[in-house]
């Protein structure tokens, strides 16, 4: 195990974590340290992840009870395309208004989000995937999220047909965009 050593903060003590070379080689993601999460580094490189997290990414994750870590790259970046698409547009995202375009799937154990099949697509050019993107976390303090994060044990998902609210303003200002990488 990693050695801890209590630095003192604003907030209190805070545990800094040494690691040697050979506990290094041996990481998981499940040994993350008590009051932190792991992250994978493809959420900020290939689906554009940001921290401090959105209050719109903790109702994601919340609506759908399941934790970050169980989130595939490609489910990340529909939740930010959207996010941001929304913001562009001057509206607030919503968990309904999402599910008005996309559906939860669980692919390869992890959980991401597919388009509805009668909406229009509002991601031109969806990502393909990514390879190898398990292979590289982080620990991170858990205060990063807004939420308290779960795990979600069932993987069952059920089908939903939602309405489309063709007619809606909101539905009809989100145009397709491409998927793109900005600079900060």
């Amino acid at each position: 195990m990693a050695e801890e050593e209590a630095v003192q903060v604003e907030e209190g003590l805070v545990p800094v974590l040494k690691w040697d070379q050979g506990l290094f080689k041996q990481i998981t993601v499940a040994d993350a340290p008590p009051g932190y999460i792991t992250l994978f580094a493809d959420f900020f490189l290939e689906g554009k992840f940001r921290l401090p997290a959105t209050n719109f990414m903790a109702s994601i994750l919340h609506f759908y009870g399941f934790h970050i870590l169980q989130m595939s790259p490609t489910g990340m970046d529909r939740v930010r395309h959207f996010d941001v698409l929304y913001r562009y547009q001057g509206m607030g995202p919503t968990v309904e208004n999402f599910r008005a375009f996309y559906q939860l799937i669980r692919n390869i154990g992890f959980f991401s989000f597919s388009n509805c099949g009668p909406a229009k697509k509002i991601l031109s050019s969806p990502p393909k995937s990514f390879h190898d993107w398990k292979m590289k976390f982080f620990f991170i303090r858990e205060e990063v999220m807004p939420i308290a994060m779960i795990f979600r044990e069932s993987y069952k998902i059920d089908k939903e047909e939602l309405p489309i609210l063709k007619g809606d303003d909101w539905y009809m200002r989100l145009l397709a965009t491409p998927n793109r990488c900005f600079g900060e």
